[in-house]
């Protein structure tokens, strides 16, 4: 399942992200999405977990979240071909 973090702090980084949610399970993949220009964060990223089960726990106890000095938003990625 893929899973859209956003509103997350700017220092934020990918070791971290996957830190974060290697505590509800495997992780496969994780990007944070980057400035073309300068390589900062947006402040959003991409997870993909092969375990539903562990996808929606991680959903679950991360949405809100804060980490850093924000609050995170976590949700189930939309596909972009629907």
């Amino acid at each position: 399942m893929k899973i859209l973090i956003r509103n997350l702090d700017r220092s934020t980084t990918e070791a971290e992200l996957n830190t974060l949610f290697q505590e509800f399970g495997t992780v496969q993949s994780c990007h944070l999405v980057t400035n073309i220009n300068d390589g900062t964060s947006k402040g959003f990223g991409f997870i993909e977990m092969p375990k539903a089960g562990e996808a929606k726990a991680a959903i679950k106890n991360l949405n809100n979240k804060t980490i850093g000095s924000n609050k995170i938003r976590v949700k189930k990625a939309e596909d972009k071909n629907s």
